[in-house]
């Protein structure tokens, strides 16, 4: 079950740090699921600690620190420290990271504290930062234009092309421009039965957007080897061959995945990039063999579920995914 009450949100939280112990190399993301099982619970305090220890501590190569330092204003504005948390959010914004995450994290903070003129900048300048004209829109990406929709909404000015953009995006039965109507709010004192009948429609479908996001907490992930460790793992287990004709063929294998995966609808993909030490230990845990080509998904999926997914598609100006620090687009965006 998942955990309800402060007490189990705790214990939750106590369960994540000795796993982060345990396995140094997803210590991030697994300090970032106790820090969030800690705000839940009611301990504030003890959530910033957290996050102050991934981003001062010397011995942790923190791989995401503008969304360690979002989710820090975030938890910092709810218990009274609105100067600290404002001052972390113009940071954010003074660095204009490439990763969607920081940005909605800081503008839905701005939002939930009314300051929807101030939201509505956050989100537009991520996406002009993020959004090149003409590509497809990312789905960490996609997100933004859903909530500056929703700002711009409660703001009651009209639709631009970006709002457009996200209505053509949403998928779910009942409209952006319902979800968002700042009136629906007055439905729910209304007697007037239609009204709530047409209330109660609209909250079914955006629970419904909501469970179909909540079902794929994780991208659907494709596992990468760089050059040197695919050499290391078929010395190591030659049996994995059949899997990997040439490094040059892996990639491109990918890729071609990758594509149909998203020219068939699927969401959220991501890349693990995968080790030979990992891939061993993680065999181990699961009392199996390395050179198992059955165990090679399964790693990839535990891999993603740990945070290490890198989405795709990257935006085609931006180094490709295949480490070869060229633009994707000349790499293996072309087409």
């Amino acid at each position: 079950m998942r955990p309800d009450t402060p007490a189990e949100h705790t214990t939750e939280a106590e369960r994540l740090l000795r796993t982060a112990a345990q396995y140094p190399e997803d210590h991030e993301p697994l300090f970032l699921q106790a820090a969030a099982h800690l705000e839940l619970a009611g301990d504030r305090a003890r959530a910033t600690t957290l996050y102050d220890e991934l981003l001062g501590s010397p011995d942790i190569a923190v791989e995401k620190p503008h969304l360690v330092k979002a989710l820090k204003a975030s938890n910092l504005w709810e218990y009274g420290h609105e100067a600290e948390a404002r001052a972390i959010i113009d940071g954010i914004r003074a660095a204009g990271p490439l990763d969607a995450a920081p940005w909605e994290i800081a503008a839905e903070t701005l939002e939930a504290h009314d300051e929807l003129e101030s939201a509505h900048d956050f989100f537009s300048t991520a996406l002009t930062l993020l959004i090149a004209p003409g590509e497809d829109v990312p789905y960490a990406t996609q997100s933004l234009l859903i909530g500056r929709h929703r700002v711009r909404r409660l703001m009651g000015v009209g639709h631009d092309a970006w709002d457009e953009l996200a209505d053509t995006l949403h998928t779910a039965a009942v409209p952006l421009d319902e979800l968002h109507d700042p009136k629906r709010l007055w439905a729910l004192g209304s007697s007037d039965p239609s009204e709530l009948q047409a209330e109660i429609n609209r909250l079914r479908a955006e629970l419904g957007t909501y469970r179909t996001a909540l079902s794929r907490p994780f991208p659907v992930a494709v596992l990468r080897w760089p050059a040197a460790e695919l050499r290391e793992l078929l010395a190591a287990y030659p049996e994995l061959a059949q899997e990997y004709l040439s490094h040059e063929d892996h990639l491109a294998r990918l890729e071609a995945a990758l594509r149909d995966l998203h020219a068939a609808g699927t969401p959220n993909l991501g890349i693990v990039t995968g080790t030979v030490p990992s891939y061993e230990a993680f065999a181990a845990s699961e009392a199996a063999s390395p050179s198992d080509p059955d165990l090679l998904p399964q790693y990839a999926t535990t891999l993603a579920a740990r945070g290490r997914a890198v989405p795709w598609p990257p935006a085609r100006s931006a180094a490709c995914w295949c480490g070869s620090e060229r633009a994707y687009r000349e790499c293996h965006g072309a087409g």
